[in-house]
């Protein structure tokens, strides 16, 4: 097996491993390291030959991009408090607690290696973190912390892990200087986020086509991590600067093609994506296990150290934390996502698994010093560094589907049904706005004017029946049925022009172009 292959039997498994984990109750990243695993004791199966400096270039921009298009900026904006306490402070007291631990436990471990590896398993990974969320049904108030701390500490974590490389290939360090780098790091990100998206809006109105207007949203993550990078900025941070602008301004409402096809895009890159980057932390491992060959022992003890740490502080931290924000949140009545029992909170402990970030910085780690000689200890610390991967993901991503379940951390149906009725409710009264307005211009018949009108109220009945008042309910329902037959035999005669399409494809002299924008045009009459 080549390498080529073997990217291919990655790819088959992360379409797999979707139905298998519903099937299962388990998280498909989980699933797809355990692919990893079974392929790297394959003797057939090649080593992995990837350049760390590429992982987080290839793997981290459509991701991040992905996930972003599951939140908006108002919601990050709401809960900025909450996530600031995760995504920044938590990273930071992380690398500390791992930093001092490792240090006293791994022989000739100076304190700036141990800081990188402090800051390299801080992180935890916001794909695995928002996949998790997703399968189990959590209260979407937690998944939104998830997935917010998911996208930001990446940033606090890597801008940390290069200022302490930068000390410790260098032997030098300046506090001044460091916190200077993160400023900057920022700001640069911010920036260069901003300004490519402006730019991206601007050519999607020229660009026009859907086919285009999406090819174009995949190429600007990775214009806007590689030029933060180049310019000395946090690529992640620009990414995620990126996505929020476009989400909130990048498609007109009435582009429904364009935001079809481009969900339908995203969700298959993700996915995709998602299996290669868990199946390669799967794969490493078989490489790293090579280090250890001879002092099993220690190395076993030492990542031990380094995965209670992890665990314990993350617990630790939340307990008060979650404490002090729902005494702020009741005293300042703002609108905010907290988690409202301990229950929550230990669930959101349980989460914080670590997956591609980390890898693909403990990778990383340069193999020599300024002066020439080997980079301290770091077959230790890429060991230590999957030893925290593999606990926090195998361990935690397999046991938290119980957990959830023994606690009983369900999402708040009730509420979110009662919010979809008032979108429901706010769309139908949208419509039937628009209708007075066009019959004041208009003089429209009686029948068509009623016509319209059921339309209007149809739209919000479409997407919750209960608005409906209650002793009309019944006849509404005897009326969808109807629609319902009526539609069901539209399908039939729809499919029926289209296989006629299709089978004209085949036919001799038959010009494909045009036998297929004619099944275009069908194809979006089936979908309106």
């Amino acid at each position: 097996m080549d390498q080529l292959a073997l990217l291919f039997a990655l790819l088959l498994g992360a379409v797999l491993s979707v139905p298998l984990g519903d099937r299962l109750g388990l998280p498909s990243p989980v699933l797809m390291t355990l692919l990893g695993l079974v392929l790297a004791l394959i003797s057939a199966v090649p080593n992995v030959d990837i350049s760390p400096d590429l992982i987080l270039p290839i793997v981290l921009p459509p991701l991040l991009y992905a996930a972003v298009h599951r939140t908006s900026w108002r919601q990050f904006a709401a809960n900025r408090r909450p996530i600031f306490l995760l995504a920044v402070a938590l990273v930071f007291v992380t690398t500390a607690a791992v930093a001092f631990v490792a240090n006293a436990v791994v022989p000739g471990l100076p304190m700036a290696a141990a800081v990188a590896l402090g800051a390299l398993v801080a992180p935890p990974d916001p794909v695995a973190a928002t996949a998790v969320a997703g399968q189990l049904g959590l209260p979407r108030r937690m998944v939104s912390i998830l997935e917010g701390e998911g996208l930001f500490n990446d940033v606090t974590a890597i801008v940390l892990y290069h200022v302490a490389i930068a000390a410790a290939v260098s032997g030098t360090f300046s506090f001044p200087e460091a916190a200077l780098t993160l400023v900057l790091s920022a700001v640069v990100a911010v920036a260069v986020g901003f300004g490519l998206a402006w730019t991206a809006n601007k050519l999607m109105d020229y660009l026009g086509d859907a086919t285009l207007q999406v090819g174009l949203t995949l190429l600007v993550p990775y214009a806007s991590y590689v030029l933060a990078e180049e310019l000395h900025g946090s690529g992640v941070l620009a990414v995620v600067t990126t996505a929020m602008f476009m989400v909130e301004h990048a498609f007109d409402a009435d582009d429904v093609m364009t935001r079809l096809t481009g969900r339908a895009f995203w969700d298959v890159v993700d996915t995709l994506v998602t299996g290669v980057a868990f199946g390669l932390i799967g794969l490493e491992v078989h490489n790293v296990v090579r280090t250890a060959e001879g002092h099993w022992t220690e190395m076993l003890g030492w990542s031990g150290a380094v995965v209670g740490v992890v665990i314990v502080v993350r617990l630790l931290w939340l307990l008060p934390m979650t404490w002090v924000t729902q005494r702020l949140h009741a005293r300042r009545d703002v609108e905010e996502d907290i988690p409202v029992s301990w229950r929550e909170t230990v669930v959101m402990w349980w989460s914080g698994m670590r997956g591609v970030a980390s890898v693909a910085l403990a990778l990383a780690i340069p193999l020599t010093m300024d002066d020439g000689s080997p980079f301290p200890a770091r077959d230790e610390i890429v060991f230590i560094a999957f030893g925290v991967i593999m606990a926090t993901l195998v361990l935690q991503g397999l046991s938290l589907p119980w957990l959830v379940r023994k606690l009983k951390v369900t999402a708040d149906t009730e509420a979110e049904q009662s919010y979809e009725r008032d979108l429901a409710l706010r769309a139908a009264r949208a419509a039937k706005a628009r209708l007075k307005e066009i019959e004041e211009v208009e003089d429209l018949p009686e029948d068509v004017q009623e016509q319209l009108l059921r339309r209007a109220y149809d739209i919000g009945l479409r997407i919750n029946p209960e608005l409906g008042a209650e002793e009309r309910r019944e006849a509404q329902a005897k009326r969808f049925a109807r629609l319902k037959r009526i539609r069901h035999i539209q399908n039939e005669m729809m499919s029926a022009a289209r296989h006629e399409i299709l089978a004209a494809r085949s036919e001799p002299g038959a010009d494909p172009e045009i036998v297929d924008r004619v099944l275009r045009h069908l194809d979006v009459r089936s979908l309106r």
